[in-house]
């Protein structure tokens, strides 16, 4: 609940031109009463708004003309002044849309007039030859047609000139995108200017051609004719142009099939003509030549897979599909269409040409729907639920359904609806509920698991379909089952759509079977009272999201079933008050009640004196032991329905009670939501005191006989001030010193949101609530201290509170008391403790806002040469209505001087300035000054120009001094092992410092600086050592080499983002021409080698992110930049870095250990600054070169390429910048992982196996769970293969590789390093009853190797491989396969047992025999039969659960197929269909559970 303020709309004004003004003053009357002089008057108002109303009173004076007025040259000039206003407005301008409704309503007389003044203006504009004009004219144009029927009128009469207007300018603006190649900002103007142009031209076929005769154009010398034909050609031209946005390219194959549609002829075989082109079958005999003419490329070639997508599009979009207008030639074309489309869904793996394809399949489901109303029985049968079509349609939603792309499961949602809707239009006259393909539909649905988020859109739709009574028919328990699947944020708002779908339908079919009431009883049974379980004793997660995804949307649907929960757990509440673990029946209450009274549906007062619930049992809530609980009981008293409900007293004291006992609250997510509904409590409370103020007012009004004796306005507002001024006391109480961080977060952030809500206002009623009387010296000083606490939060919260504040701190203006609060800033920011600068960075920002602040630097400054205020402004303090510009100014004048210091100090001792002065703190505090210079209104541009010059070589100087510590081999140890001479002196240096070199004592015991070494220090730098640091040069120095480092690698930390804010706050879009700019292009440019250089060769990760940070900070600036030098930057700088990865030079500094240390990160700044709307050409450029590099090749003569392009390539797939850009790119990936695996070389391995384990999680998903077999980071075998096409042959060929090397008869060990790899990915996926036979990517050639790999010497290879095994067995061969299995066990007889091959076998029978027991299949008689034959298998290899097999581990895992057999036989209800004869069998064996699973050795 928030207060916004109202949007001001802003309209740009007309101006007149003088010729047109001087016209419209030649016709005015001296009275200014005519159309004339009402026109003049509008159109010199400044103010759009004014001008429009204005226009509005023009037609009332047209209307009053007669026909004597026609010809007058008055109206004949207002009208063509009209006119040429409308074409010079831009077409967003609202004065634009109220003239166009103001010429649509002219009077009859006039119209004739306005269409011969639009004729001659836009006749006039279609002359030009500017091509900065284009642009507008067919904005314009399009204007014309859409707005206003004059308009429409002008362009049927020039619709020679708009179309050769159109062919002209889509050919030289196309011409002009090709010079501005690479240039992508003037290249994507160009191409939408490109895509208007199509979209014109279409748009002038449809509403205008219709109108023109046929015999005039469809003349083969016409010029109309060869217009449309050259425009046809640029359209074709567009479509097959790669270069192009794929907006462009989708809008020309519109198009293309548009006009092709116009210009041929016969009509009726124009579906033959679409057909062979998207086959290919196109002979030229059958080809106009007009057509070949012009779409030559669509014809002679072959077509690729994103054209022929765009003209399956046109073809559906631009033809006439309803009402069999195309008769069997057009049944022929969509089924062309179909097939075409499912052929490019397993080719076309880009994520917006996947989404294009959902959508334009979803179309063509639109369209099979329009022709299945009056199609043939033919087109009945080949769309019908139980064709092949139909199958290869439903197993393209099944692949889909489960997409990372919301657009694209989106779409799949609608085409399985569209789906269920086309059957239904097929078998239309039969029983539809009853039909086999829907309830076969709804058995499959039913049997996949609840973790399949297509499962419940798609029985959402089934639902409508079928109706849920024949659905809760096959299973009475799926609403609990439904509910269960929401202990998972992620399902919960998928589950609760299809429960609202199936609660509703539900009631609707009971109302109609049953009389009166008598429905509710069933109805409650089935959806509220699975619920109340939930809510009661369900677990934590679960209830939440039940309650806050579920019960509103039944409460919705019935809010009857309110008096029925609160019935049934009024009696238990008492008894049930629940504990730390579950709510009970008072929980599960307060959860009740704050949804119903959230949602409108109770009310507060009703609750009170309705009986519903005591205060004592609201105040056991608000102090519940079960976080969620009081969550509940708090929400119950803060949210309502109404914003302006007034607050009643028991509420205000209820809440008094929260807070005393929940200041304290652990968890972060109770204190947000605590925070979040204390102020939807302050926003009832600020609107309802307005509301009540103004009710006050009122009734004063109204005297002393008519005010209500009832209710007094004043005395609920004073009650609210007393509430507010008592919360405030208590939470500034909290914050005493000492007190808990999570206590100091919620009164702060209270607090702060307490003073956003009442803001500090002049001439506020005094009858109101007033924070800034709650403010006091000593409450400003607790907020002061809360800047010294170690969380960070902490002291943002008590800046943002002293900031809403600032007009109400009037005693802190006193240069006196600023004094001591400026002193220790500057003492703190040279602090050798991390947070003190930070600390003195939030109380410098607040200092800034003060205006006295500048004597205080003047004062406490005396030996800064560079420093010298302007005197004129302590004399004339209010020369300058916002002192913040100052201030900012003064004070980083005062930290660049003193920083300027230390680093001169720690050119001569390094140690020094990290034991007494480190400098990363004052650049902290520059930093977070610039944050509050307010750039749009700067004053001081001279001086800041100079500011930022000196802080950019300040920061250049500090790196220079630093950067040898993060930069060589082994920062954290200050081992220097680099060759570079400079780099190696610095760290000789350091080293003398930290003496003795020879051992490594320096690591964690203090050393002491020598006397001599810190006496030289104090003599050379006494004259220029900072005021703060006087004092500290005769302490001696405790310091360590980790001191040392920490100094280091912190500078530049503070480095990195004060040249990345530099770049990103000041103006670069105004560098072109402009003098106000702070900032040079060659300044830019020095600060990009800059961060080049620190992240190419840091080796110290907190150095290199920090570097990160602020190049990002650098890249998105270019990105945006005008100046085409700076926007090609980041191109040039990807390059180079590529081509120096790839040239392998030994003299190379690109740090090879450390993961590569910089450089993923220095090439992710790159591509994520590439623009994601358009062509990604950066980032295909970069992925096809990297796995180029990371793929194993004998080219290179050194591995070091490969090493740097996996842990780039890792660190890419990673990044979620890129989104689904990356996706197409995950199948090479994850073939450079497996194959860098079989490397000789250690650390291509390792960074194989790194970018192996990124791949996993990029495809399954971020593991939520313990669970290393759950299926939510799993996918069907049919999606994985559907998804990654080319991974099929892959796997397929390394695992019978891999296979190979299993089942040595010499019993010698050899394993493939490919294996483990191998059976991972393939046992992360999971069968589905959905498979069926339309896939082209068959499983069984998976099987055999598989097979083999369960052969494995490796204990842990064989169980993956009996998992892996699972998703390639049909559910329907699984008896058959594991009898298969157990039959080629041994016999106790057979001479060579290998327990190895008997462990893989037993393994793989178990883990198929789960899943199979596990799938929800009916008990009928095929399965009971296979399952017969399973225990006969079993029964005769009995000998293995006994002492007779002397292997512990086969032992075991054949009483695991045993026990998994028996416990379903004791759940299931089948105990009479198979009979169990294993006496005494687990008298002989070990349990399973006392065996330590080892590698069994070869028998």
């Amino acid at each position: 609940m928030g207060l916004k303020k109202k949007k001001e709309i802003q309209v740009d004004a007309f101006v007149l031109d003088h010729q047109q003004l001087e016209r419209l003053r030649s016709f005015a009357d001296a009275e200014g009463q005519n159309l004339a002089s009402l026109l003049l008057r509008g159109l010199q108002l400044p103010d759009g708004i004014q001008q429009i109303h204005c226009i509005k009173q023009i037609v009332p004076l047209l209307e009053k003309m007669d026909t004597s007025c026609l010809g007058d040259p008055i109206i004949k000039s207002c009208l063509d002044i009209l006119a040429a206003m409308f074409l010079s407005l831009d077409v967003k301008n609202p004065l634009k849309k109220v003239l166009a409704s103001s010429l649509n309503s002219l009077p009859e007389l006039t119209v004739a007039e306005a269409t011969h003044s639009f004729v001659d203006c836009l006749r006039e504009e279609l002359k030009t030859t500017d091509l900065s004009q284009y642009r507008k004219i067919m904005d314009n144009l399009a204007s014309c047609m859409e707005n206003i029927s004059i308009g429409k009128s002008s362009v049927y009469i020039l619709f020679k000139e708009a179309l050769h207007f159109l062919q002209k300018s889509l050919l030289e603006t196309e011409e002009e995108n090709r010079k501005f190649s690479g240039n992508r900002i003037a290249q994507t103007r160009l191409m939408h200017d490109l895509l208007m142009g199509v979209k014109v031209s279409m748009m002038l076929i449809q509403k205008i051609q219709e109108n023109i005769q046929e015999n005039i154009w469809k003349k083969l010398d016409s010029p109309i004719w060869q217009s449309m034909c050259g425009l046809l050609n640029s359209f074709t031209c567009f479509l097959v142009n790669v270069d192009l946005l794929q907006t462009v390219q989708t809008t020309a194959g519109l198009a293309v099939v548009l006009f092709t549609k116009t210009m041929f002829e016969p009509a009726e075989k124009l579906p033959c003509l679409i057909s062979d082109l998207l086959l290919g079958s196109l002979k030229s005999s059958d080809i106009p030549e007009w057509f070949l003419d012009n779409c030559g490329s669509l014809c002679l070639a072959e077509i690729s897979d994103s054209v022929l997508l765009f003209l399956c599009h046109g073809a559906l979009a631009m033809l006439e599909w309803k009402n069999g207008s195309m008769g069997q030639n057009g049944e022929k074309l969509l089924l062309d269409i179909a097939m075409t489309l499912l052929i490019l869904s397993t080719r076309l793996k880009e994520s917006v040409m996947a989404a294009s394809l959902s959508r334009i399949l979803s179309v063509w489901t639109n369209s099979a729907l329009d022709v299945l109303q009056s199609s043939s029985d033919n087109l009945k049968f080949g769309l019908n639920g139980n064709s092949d079509m139909m199958g290869k349609m439903l197993d393209y939603v099944y692949a889909h359904w489960e997409h990372p792309l919301d657009a694209v499961r989106h779409q799949t949602k609608l085409i399985f609806k569209n789906l269920l809707q086309i059957h239904h239009a097929t078998v239309k006259g039969s029983v539809v509920k009853l039909d086999s393909f829907f309830l076969g539909l709804t058995e499959s649905l039913l049997s996949l698991e609840w973790h399949v988020k297509g499962k419940y859109s798609s029985l959402g739709c089934l639902v409508e379909c079928v109706g849920v009574e024949n659905i809760l028919a096959m299973d009475r328990t799926i609403p609990a089952q439904i509910l269960d699947a929401m202990s998972d944020q992620s399902f919960a708002p998928y589950a609760s759509d299809l429960l609202e779908t199936m609660f509703m339908n539900h009631k609707r079919h009971l109302t109609s079977v049953l009389e009166g009431d008598n429905w509710i009883d069933n109805w409650h049974e089935t959806w509220v009272s699975p619920l109340l379980l939930i809510l009661c004793d369900g677990n934590p997660e679960q209830a939440t999201y039940v309650t806050d995804y579920y019960l509103p949307k039944l409460l919705k649907c019935s809010p009857e079933c309110l008096n029925y929960m609160i019935k049934i757990l009024q009696t238990s509440a008492e008894s049930n008050v629940g504990s730390c673990s579950t709510r009970g029946s008072l929980g599960a209450l307060m959860a009740c009640l704050r949804t119903a009274r959230a949602h409108g549906h109770l009310q507060f007062t009703d609750m009170m004196h309705g009986s519903l619930v005591s205060v004592g049992c609201i105040k056991q809530g608000l102090v519940h032991q079960h976080d969620q609980v009081r969550i509940d009981a708090l929400g119950l008293l803060c949210e309502s329905h109404r914003s302006t409900e007034i607050i009643s007293i028991e509420e205000m004291q209820l809440i008094e009670f929260f807070i005393k006992y929940n200041l304290n609250s652990q968890s972060p997510a109770v204190r947000q939501q605590i925070c979040s509904l204390l102020k939807k409590l302050f926003c009832r409370i600020y609107e309802s005191s307005q509301t009540v103020h103004k009710m006050q007012q009122m009734k004063s009004k109204q005297g002393p006989l008519k005010q209500s004796i009832m209710w007094d306005p004043l005395t609920t507002l004073q009650q609210y001030k007393d509430f507010m001024s008592s919360l405030c006391g208590i939470l500034f109480e909290a914050l005493f010193p000492g007190s808990s961080h999570p206590t100091r977060f919620i009164a702060l952030t209270l607090l702060g949101i307490i003073a956003g809500i009442f803001p500090i206002s002049e001439g506020q009623s005094q009858e109101l609530f007033q924070i800034a009387q709650e403010f006091g010296p000593t409450r400003v000083q607790t907020l002061l201290h809360c800047f010294a606490s170690t969380f960070e939060e902490v002291k943002i919260l008590a800046f943002e509170l002293l900031m809403k504040l600032h007009p109400a701190l009037s005693y802190l203006q006193d240069s006196e008391k600023l004094q001591p609060l400026f002193q220790v800033a500057m003492q703190l920011s040279t602090s050798i403790k991390p947070y003190d600068c930070v600390t003195a960075s939030y109380l410098l920002n607040f200092l800034i806002h003060r205006k006295d602040l500048l004597k205080v630097c003047f004062k406490n400054n005396p030996l800064l040469g560079t420093f010298q205020p302007d005197e004129d402004m302590f004399a004339h303090p209010d020369i300058s209505a916002d002192p913040v510009e100052e201030n900012t100014l003064a004070v980083i004048k005062h930290l660049l001087e003193t920083v300027e210091e230390e680093i001169f100090q720690a050119e001569k001792s390094l140690l020094q300035a990290a034991a007494s002065f480190p400098m990363y703190g004052r650049v902290h505090c520059i930093t977070g000054a610039l944050h509050q210079l307010p750039l749009n209104n700067l004053t001081r541009i001279l001086e800041w120009k100079e500011i930022v010059a000196k802080l950019i070589l300040m920061s250049y100087k500090l790196s220079a001094v630093v950067s040898p510590v993060v930069q060589s081999s082994s920062p954290e140890g200050l081992i220097p092992m680099d060759t570079d001479s400079d780099t190696s002196e610095r760290l000789q240096l350091i080293l003398c410092e930290i003496q003795p070199c020879d051992t490594n004592n320096y690591f964690s015991e203090v050393k002491l600086l020598k006397e001599h070494c810190r006496i030289d220090c104090v003599k050379e730098s006494a004259e220029h050592i900072c005021p703060e640091n006087r004092g500290k040069e005769q302490q001696t120095c405790d310091v360590t080499a980790q001191m040392v480092l920490i100094c280091c690698w912190r500078s530049m930390k503070e480095i990195s983002l004060l040249l990345g804010k530099l770049c990103q706050l000041l103006p670069l879009q105004n560098l072109s021409g402009c003098s106000d700019a702070l900032i040079t292009v060659e300044q830019v440019q020095d600060i990009g080698e800059y961060f080049k250089y620190h992240l190419l060769k840091s080796r110290h990760r907190g150095a290199f992110e920090l570097a990160y940070a602020g190049f990002v900070k650098l890249t998105e600036v270019l990105s945006r930049c005008n100046n085409e030098s700076l926007n090609k930057l980041p191109q040039w700088w990807l390059y180079n870095v590529l081509e120096e990865i790839k040239s392998s030079d030994p003299s190379s500094k690109l740090c090879a250990t450390r993961r590569s240390a910089g450089i993923p990160f220095y090439i992710q700044a790159l591509l994520a600054s590439e623009p994601k709307r358009g062509k990604t050409d950066l980032l295909n450029m970069t992925m096809k070169e990297l796995i180029s590099l990371a793929s194993p090749s004998g080219v290179l003569p050194s591995t070091v390429p490969q090493v740097h392009a996996l842990n780039i390539l890792r660190a890419l797939f990673k990044d979620t910048r890129l989104g689904e850009n990356i996706i197409p790119y995950v199948a090479d990936g994850m073939r450079a992982a497996v194959l860098g695996f079989t490397s000789s070389v250690w650390a291509v391995r390792n960074s194989s196996t790194l970018l192996f384990s990124t791949l996993i999680t990029r495809i399954f998903g971020v593991k939520r769970g313990k669970d290393e077999n759950s299926k939510k980071n799993r996918m069907t075998g049919r999606e994985f293969f559907t998804r990654f096409p080319n991974l099929y042959p892959f796997l397929l060929s390394q695992l019978e590789v891999t296979a190979k090397t299993m089942d040595s008869k010499t019993g010698e060990l050899k394993l493939h390093p490919s294996l483990f790899l191998l059976l991972l990915i393939l046992g992360k996926l999971y069968p589905s009853p959905m498979d069926g036979t339309y896939s082209a990517l068959s499983m069984a050639p998976f099987v055999p190797f598989i097979l083999r790999c369960g052969h494995s010497p490796v204990y842990r290879s064989r169980e993956m491989a009996g998992r892996a095994l699972v998703p390639f067995i049909m559910m329907s061969q699984v008896p058959q396969t594991v009898s298969s299995l157990l039959t080629g066990l041994p016999d106790c007889t057979d001479p060579c047992v290998r327990q190895n091959a008997i462990h893989g076998t037993l393994l793989q029978v178990f883990h198929l025999l789960q899943s199979y027991l596990e799938s929800k299949h009916k008990a009928n008689s095929d399965f009971l039969q296979g399952l017969r034959d399973i225990i006969t298998c079993i029964e005769a290899k009995l000998w293995l659960a006994e002492r007779q097999n002397p292997c512990l581990v086969t032992r075991a895992t054949y009483l695991d197929v045993l026990v998994l057999l028996n416990n379903y036989h004791g759940k299931s209800r089948i105990k009479e269909s198979i009979s169990w004869r294993w006496p005494g069998l687990f008298q002989h064996g070990p349990a399973s559970s006392e065996l330590k699973m080892d590698p069994s050795p070869e028998k």
